[in-house]
């Protein structure tokens, strides 16, 4: 996980997850999530990309 995407998980976590997965279910449940509630789209980007 490089720097650019850490950034993006905190503050664009949809943008980070799709850079690293690509548009996959993984996106569209984060960015479910992202619009719903901050904290819990922030938590799933580094899950997905650590994972």
């Amino acid at each position: 996980m490089s720097i650019l995407q850490i950034i993006l998980a905190i503050f664009l976590p949809p943008v980070a997850v799709a850079m690293g997965k690509g548009l996959t279910s993984a996106f569209w449940i984060n960015l479910i999530l992202k619009l719903l509630f901050f904290i819990p789209g922030v938590i799933h980007a580094f899950y997905v990309l650590t994972k």
